[in-house]
Parts: C-alpha cells; sequence; structure tokens
C-alpha cells in the first residue's frame, strides 16, 4: 500500500514591519554604495586635473581694495601682503604644533575629511539652532582658500570634501601643512604666516616664538576680529585659547604654556592713514553683505566728505578733556554718513566708539519721552508742574536741586528738567517710551524702570544720532549708510544703493513739535554752547559724575552727534554735554555749513488739516518689548513711602543718573 505523498507546510508569513524594515536597509545600501561609487568617481577626477604643487605654490591669492570719497579721492588703498615661502622644514615646530592644535587635532590621523568633527560640529549646530562651528580639516580649508568661494551652500560643502580627498591622494601631510601655512589669511592684509610675523612682530617667521605662534594660529578663525591690527587684546585673549588646546593635546606641558605669555608679547606699531580710517574699517566691513565676490580687485565709492571729516577730526581734538575719547557722527538727511571721528587718535586706538560703544546718554535721551508724550497728544505749549516726585522708593532731582513750578513742556525739555521728564514718561508708560525708541532704532538693551527716562539704558552714538537724524527728516526714518557703489576694476557694478525713501517713524506733526523743543534748548537752554549764529535744535546730555558728555543736534541739512567720556568710564571732571561736546558741535558745524545760506528749521506741519493723518510704517516698531528687561506691574505715581513695588534704591539711582 503506497503512502500519500507529503505536504510541507508553508513557509510563515514575515509582518509587513519586518518586510518594510528589510526594504529600506536595502535601499539605504545601494544608495549608499550608489553614494560611494560617485565619491570615488569624484575624487578621481578632482585628483586628475589638481594642478602640480609648483603651480599651488606661485599662484597668488588676496584681493585689492579702494575705498574713495564722495569727490572720488581715494581714502584708503588696501591688498594683500606676501612673505618669503616657508618650507616645512623651516617652520618653526611651535606654528605648526599650534596650528594643527587650534584648527584640526586629528590632522595627522584623517584622509582629509575628519567624521568625528563633522558629527561633533553637526550636533552643536542643531542644538544652537545656528551654524556655529564648521567642522572642516586643514585639507578642506586648504581646497576652500585654493579652489572655492567662502559661500556657505550644501553644493559648495560637497565640492570642498571632494578636493580635499584628492589633495590627500596627492600630497603628503607635510606639504599640505606647508601650503596651508603660506597661503592662509591672518588679517591686515598678511597672507601666509611669514607676512603674519613681519606684519605683527617685525621679524621673519623662522624667529616666532611660542607666544607669537600661538597668536598667528589664533587669526584663522576671524582675521578680521582677532588680527592685532584690529584688536590687540581680542589677539591676546585668543592666544590663551590656543595655548591651553596646545596643552591639552599634549604640544606643550602647562609649563611651557605658562612661561609663553602673550601679554608680553610687543606688536608693531601698524603705519597707517589716521581721520577717515573709522570710516573706511565701518564701510569694507559691510562689504561681504554686500556682495559676493572674493577675488577681484573692487572700488568702494561713499558718502564721506573730506572737508567734513577733516573739520570733525579737528573739532574733536580741539575740544575732548584731556584724558578722555571723543567720537562724531555725521549724517545727511537721507542718513549718508559725511563725517566720522571714533577717536583721538586711530593709530593709538582704532576702537570706533561712534559705532560700537555703548554708554548711558543722560537726558539725550528724553527725545523719546517727548515723543511718546507728543504721540499721546501732548504739546509743547502743554503747562506741567516742576514738583518733588516719588516713584517707589526713588524721587528724582533736578540738576540745579531746585524746582521751578509750573513750565511748559517747551522749557521743560530747553531745561532738561528731570522731574517732569519722569512723570511724563510715567504718564504715557514707561513701556511706551522704551517702543518709542526701538521704533527710532535703538537697538540696545533698553531697562524699562523709571530710570529710563533719564537715559540710565545703554546707547551708541550712531543709533542716537539715527534718531536725531529721523526728526530732522520729519519723522521718516534716516538710517545710517556709507556705501553707494561697489564695482570691479574693471567697472562691473557689484551693488548700487537704491535711492528709496526711510520709513514713516512719527508723524511730521511729532517730528515738528520736538523740533520747536530741541530748538529751545540752543536757543534759552542747556544747548546754548552749540549755537552757530543760524536756526540749529539739539540737546545735551551728562551722566552722574560726568562720566559721560553729549551733544546731539540738527540743521535743515546735517545732523552731527558728539560724545566725550573715558573707555573706563571714570568720571572727567567738567564734561557736561552742554560744555565740550556743545562746544565740539559747533565748531564742526559752523565749518560744515558754513557758505550755505541758513534755513529755517521745520516746526510747522503746512497743507493737512488733519496732521495726525500719516501714520507710523508698521515695521518701525523694531524689536520685540520682549528683548528687554520687562515689568509686570503698573508704575504709579505717587509720595506714598509704603509702595516698595518696584523696590528702586534712591541713592544707587541718583549716582547713575543725573541731568
Amino acid at each position: 500500500m503506497s503512502r500519500p505523498p507529503s505536504r510541507r507546510s508553508p513557509a510563515p508569513q514575515r509582518s509587513f514591519p519586518a518586510r518594510l524594515l528589510t526594504g529600506v536597509l536595502q535601499a539605504g545600501l545601494v544608495v549608499g554604495l550608489m553614494g560611494l561609487i560617485a565619491l570615488v568617481i569624484g575624487v578621481a577626477i578632482s585628483y586628475a586635473g589638481l594642478p602640480d604643487y609648483d603651480t599651488l605654490q606661485r599662484s597668488p591669492n588676496g584681493q585689492s581694495i579702494e575705498v574713495r570719497a564722495a569727490d572720488n579721492s581715494v581714502l584708503v588703498s588696501l591688498g594683500p601682503s606676501y612673505g618669503e615661502w616657508m618650507p616645512h622644514e623651516a617652520i618653526p615646530d611651535s606654528m605648526k604644533n599650534a596650528i594643527v592644535a587650534i584648527e584640526d587635532k586629528r590632522f595627522r590621523m584623517h584622509p582629509g575629511v575628519d567624521p568625528i568633527g563633522m558629527s561633533r560640529s553637526f550636533v552643536a549646530n542643531m542644538q544652537s539652532g545656528r551654524k556655529g562651528q564648521g567642522g572642516s580639516t586643514i585639507t578642506q580649508q586648504l581646497a576652500r582658500n585654493l579652489f572655492l568661494t567662502s559661500t556657505k551652500t550644501f553644493a559648495r560643502k560637497g565640492r570642498e570634501i571632494i578636493l580635499a580627498l584628492a589633495l590627500e591622494r596627492k600630497f603628503s601631510k607635510d606639504a599640505i601643512l606647508e601650503l596651508y601655512l603660506n597661503r592662509a589669511y591672518f588679517g591686515g592684509g598678511a597672507y601666509g604666516i611669514d607676512a603674519a610675523s613681519r606684519k605683527f612682530f617685525g621679524h621673519p617667521a623662522t624667529r616666532l616664538s611660542t607666544a607669537e605662534a600661538a597668536i598667528i594660529a589664533g587669526l584663522v578663525q576671524a582675521p578680521s576680529r582677532y588680527a592685532p591690527s584690529a584688536n590687540a587684546d581680542a589677539a591676546r585673549r585668543r592666544a590663551r585659547t590656543v595655548l591651553a588646546v596646545m596643552v591639552n593635546t599634549g604640544a606643550l606641558s602647562a609649563a611651557e604654556a605658562e612661561a609663553a605669555d602673550p601679554l608680553s608679547v610687543p606688536f608693531v606699531g601698524q603705519s597707517r592713514q589716521a581721520g577717515a580710517r573709522w570710516f573706511t574699517d565701518w564701510v569694507i566691513g559691510q562689504l561681504d553683505e554686500l556682495i559676493d565676490e572674493p577675488f577681484a580687485p573692487l572700488q568702494v565709492r561713499t558718502t564721506l566728505d573730506p572737508r567734513l571729516q577733516a573739520a570733525a577730526e579737528a573739532a574733536i581734538a580741539a575740544e575732548a578733556p584731556k584724558g578722555s575719547e571723543g567720537a562724531l557722527l555725521a549724517v545727511a538727511r537721507d542718513g549718508s554718513v559725511k563725517a566720522m571721528v571714533g577717536g583721538r587718535d586711530y593709530v593709538r586706538s582704532n576702537y570706533n566708539r561712534a559705532v560700537t560703544a555703548r554708554r548711558q546718554p543722560g537726558s539725550a535721551f528724553k527725545l523719546f519721552v517727548y515723543a511718546a508724550a507728543f504721540e499721546a497728544g501732548l504739546t509743547p505749549e502743554d503747562v506741567v508742574e516742576d514738583k518733588p516726585i516719588t516713584i517707589g522708593t526713588w524721587s528724582p532731582r533736578n540738576f540745579n536741586r531746585r524746582f521751578l513750578g509750573p513750565l511748559t513742556l517747551r522749557q521743560a525739555f530747553a531745561q532738561s528738567t528731570n522731574t517732569v521728564a519722569v512723570a511724563l514718561a510715567a504718564q504715557v508708560g514707561f513701556d511706551a517710551v522704551a517702543d518709542m525708541a526701538r521704533r527710532f532704532g535703538i537697538t540696545t538693551p533698553i531697562d524699562r524702570r523709571p530710570a529710563m527716562a533719564l537715559g540710565a539704558s545703554d546707547v551708541t552714538l550712531m543709533e542716537l544720532t539715527q534718531s536725531y537724524a529721523t526728526v530732522a527728516n520729519n519723522g521718516t526714518e534716516a538710517r545710517p549708510f556709507g556705501i553707494t557703489r561697489v564695482s570691479t576694476g574693471d567697472g562691473a557694478i557689484l551693488y548700487e544703493r537704491d535711492n528709496e525713501s526711510g520709513r514713516v517713524v512719527v508723524a511730521p506733526v511729532i517730528a515738528a513739535r520736538l523740533t520747536q523743543v530741541m530748538q529751545a534748548a540752543v536757543e534759552s537752554g542747556t544747548g546754548r554752547a552749540a549755537q552757530i549764529g543760524r536756526p540749529l535744535a539739539g540737546k545735551t546730555g551728562t551722566t552722574s559724575s560726568s562720566k559721560d558728555g553729549w551733544f546731539l543736534g540738527f540743521t535743515t541739512s546735517l545732523t552731527t552727534g558728539v560724545w566725550m567720556g573715558r573707555d573706563d568710564a571714570r568720571a572727567v571732571p567738567g564734561l557736561g554735554g552742554g560744555l565740550a561736546p556743545a562746544r565740539a558741535f559747533a565748531q564742526f558745524m559752523a565749518r560744515a555749513v558754513g557758505g550755505t545760506p541758513p534755513e529755517a528749521l521745520n516746526t510747522e506741519i503746512i497743507g493737512s488739516d488733519d496732521p495726525y493723518l500719516i501714520e507710523p510704517d508698521a515695521e518701525v516698531y523694531g524689536l520685540s518689548p520682549e528683548d528687554a528687561p520687562y515689568q509686570t506691574e503698573p508704575y504709579e505715581v505717587a509720595p506714598d513711602p509704603a509702595l516698595d513695588n518696584p523696590r528702586l534704591d534712591s541713592e544707587w539711582l541718583e549716582r547713575a543718573v543725573n541731568q
């Protein structure tokens, strides 16, 4: 009897998730294999097209820049400088060790691309939400310097990786490091370590000490920020970081790092044309935002008036008190910068106090208090009372320690009455005053406590001058600018400024009322020393103990801001906004507008039955209030000693703010 054929049980059916996972893995393997093949092909093609070493040695890099004034005269010509080519064996070990430690710790181990560094950079950038770390190896940086632009795109990054892999296949590690150290940009126009050594230390790179090597190695990350020619203190601080990394990597012992003190390294004095260099440094720093041309020679046409620049330098030199610094910024109605002085001596200190320094403005900040009050419906003729006022535990006082009784707002502004300014700010709201400052272009943090009405928050001269220029421009924004056109050496235009009108910050009637009270300040108030025999409006500002003195004012054609003080914020005996700063303003403005017919200031609104029809643009409200300290509880204005919210120290505030 035959047995029936056996029946095999069917194979168990795999679940859908398992089949999906298998499919994804197979697809990933296929894609990865194709990517690897493409990478190998790309590297092979790049390898075949790479120049030989001698060609790479000879090819120059760098870009020349010529900055011209409004009259087409040359302000400054900048260009690359090259030293002697340094063979690998001639480069000091300290220099090689320093650059490898700070830029590429695994240089001797990776094939041109460092997966560990790239992964760490990716994670750090994801956590911070912005691109803060690049993760590029020395070989990748060399590829970028030799063959690519600095444009940050994924396509450029891919080409950079392929070229780095090809360079590693074609040249030895020593050759790559030699190329890098002779071709990298170290700031101040210096390309290569020998040019950098000669420029910053006055001797060839063969004589570099460990401290000097650490300084040069630290420049690569941000040459314009760390170069000794731009910021010697920043260069030394960065060098300390390099030395610490060298200790961590074993390139130096702790004792050797301590002996290599960057603070003891002297820098060669930079032979520079003074004066306009504050301005040219400012405009050159904007080129990367306006154009993308890293190689062709550039001609930059600017707004600077050499005659006005000379007058501005003379005014600061003549009036700034001994031991103090001074800054001046002059802008036309459209915001074009006509003169800029960032200090008393550019060669001694190229820190630009007109653009960068943040100082308390004192009563010059009252512009925003009165702007908010006028926008709330008050007028210069409205009467207020100058009397004692208490907010919490704080009782602000006037500079002369007296109270004048009933005053018009015009008189209160002209006399820079503190109690009236604080009362107005409390009436319209301290938040409203802070928001008004934001609308005018103040981007620095604004403390919204009551003392802000008297200028307790830091500002920059540029932003405060912009605010006064906006008033002079009938309430339309007058943002400072310095570049009108950028072209290549052969005439190709890369950038040309549009002559579009700015945004409306406040209605013209508000600007007119502000002009009225500022005109009174010059004619009969604290700014009388600024008079030049023609219609003028302005405001003084002085901080406690005479640490800062300000004067800002305008004619119909030109707005000028002046600041004076010490960099260390120590008191300057006798400094007040109505004294040296006002005199410097007058000296400059007399030369700047002299020879032109006097024109009346715009203090009236003509041609509209309802001047409030012109409203501020929505965009001018600027930074969010969340960017500054915010007080959630309402402020009460009453002589109530029991009120302790907010708790303010009267003695401290009295020291912090004054006229």
